[in-house]
This record gives C-alpha cells, structure tokens and sequence, in this order.
C-alpha cells in the first residue's frame, strides 16, 4: 500500500481527499490541529476502509508544527507518496482591515509551509523514483484579491516551476484551484453564504475526483469544473483594473475568514 499525508485534513477538501484516497486503499496520515476530530476521523477511515490512518497534530503557523510534519515526510522508513497540501485560510476585509501579523501567518500557511513540506517530501520521492503533491490553491489565484490571492498565485507558480524540475525523476506537482466549495467552513467561520449563487457551488468530492484524475493525467494545473474554467478564461481577457474592483467587493463579501479551509 502507498502512503498519502494530508494536511488541513479534518474538514472540506482534506477530508474529501482522505476519504477518496482510503476508499482506494491508501495509507493515511492526518494533519491538523484538532487532535480529537483527527482521532475520530482515523477510526472511521480504518473500520470502514481496513487502512492504516496516523495521527500528527501540528499548526503549520508555528515553525514546531511544520518541523512535525517535515520530519514525518522525511521517515525513509514510513514513506509518503502522495503529499496534500490543503491546509490554509483567509482574510475577510480590505487590505488595511486586516492586521499584518494575521497576513504574514496566511504567507506562513500558504507559502513558507507548502515550500517546505513540498521540499522534504520531494526529497525522498526522488530517491525512490515515484511520488506526487497536491498543492491546493484557489481560483481567487488568477485574478487580484490581495495577499490571499497573490499567496495562492504563489502556490501555482512554485508548483508548476517545480513540476518541470522534478518530471525527470518520475515525480508529478499539481496546483489544484477550486472555486467555491461546499464545506461547513463558511459556517465555522460565522459567514453567510445565502448571496453567493447556487451555481458557483462545488461538492468537494468531485473536486477531489477531478483533481486525482488530472493528476493522473500528468497536468501541472488543475482547476475542476468547466464553470470555473470558463470564467478563469473570461479573467484573462478582462481589464485588470476592471477585474481588481470587481474581485476585491466579492472579496470582502464573500471571501473566508479563518483556518483549516480554501
């Protein structure tokens, strides 16, 4: 059996892919910061699923949680094939509501974590001759919507960039940009979503099976659903002062608030 590391795995799209993943016979280890709903979710997993699922608490917005985690994907002995980077958050506000220490944890979370686990994970896979990661970013990635948005443009181009450096040794990067998704993370962060129409709504298990699919295929991209590609398509030909006014008022009304969503 092959080994998938998950983080942000308790709720949304981590979870989603945890159970995917168990359904097809892989070995789990869990990543996030509820301890408890981890446990609960590793007991499911392994009675439905008969796989092995590990526990790791760790808060990729402490260098203590992201050394935890580096240290389980460099385990030569306990190797991890599939990494999931789906842990992150947002900010709901304008540029100057929102606090600078709470945009520099986002860059922590978005950025400096998924750099390294992406790094110690790549690491051993290369010396195996196999492996691949999952870097979830977000539409919002593709069109200007401050720190939230560029940290994902981050995540896309530092996975892509990877990508062709480390084809070469059989191993596949793949950035996965969602839209929204249905999760209870809206409600865990106080949100209302009454005014965000039906038809921007995604099931985070099709976004789980398309992403696994286009991995599969080798693509370095993934956005999941032709709704959101063809608006992707429409951004690229809208002005970009246009398209900046238009994302930062969905931003401020629709965007997420707090940990362990997209």
């Amino acid at each position: 059996m092959t080994t998938a590391l998950i983080t942000g795995a308790t709720s949304g799209i981590g979870a989603a892919f945890a159970r995917r993943l168990a359904t097809e016979g892989h070995n789990l280890v869990l990543v996030a910061r509820d301890v408890e709903r981890l446990r609960e979710q590793a007991t499911e997993l392994h009675d439905r699923h008969r796989v092995e699922a590990e526990v790791l608490k760790a808060d990729l917005a402490s260098d203590h949680g992201i050394e935890a985690v580096e240290k389980r994907l460099s385990d030569r002995m306990h190797p991890v094939d599939l990494l999931v980077n789906n842990a992150g958050f947002g900010q709901k506000g304008a540029f100057l509501d929102v606090p600078v220490e709470d945009e520099l944890v986002m860059l922590k979370v978005h950025c400096e974590a998924v750099l390294r686990l992406t790094t110690a994970a790549v690491a051993g896979m290369r010396t195996r001759g196999r492996g691949g990661v999952v870097n979830v970013a977000s539409t919002a990635a593709f069109v200007p919507r401050g720190t939230y948005g560029a940290s994902k443009a981050w995540v896309v181009q530092f996975t892509q960039g990877v990508a062709r450096d480390v084809r070469q040794y059989g191993l596949r990067l793949m950035a996965l940009c969602p839209g929204f998704v249905r999760t209870e993370f809206h409600e865990r962060a106080g949100m209302g979503t009454d005014n965000i129409p039906g038809w921007m709504w995604l099931d985070a298990d099709k976004v789980v099976t398309a992403a696994l699919a286009d991995l599969a295929r080798g693509r370095t991209i993934s956005i999941p659903d032709p709704r959101y590609k063809a608006l992707m398509g429409a951004a690229k030909l809208a002005p970009r002062g246009l398209l900046g006014g238009i994302t930062s008022k969905a931003g401020r009304k629709y965007g997420p608030v707090h940990p362990d969503g997209v």
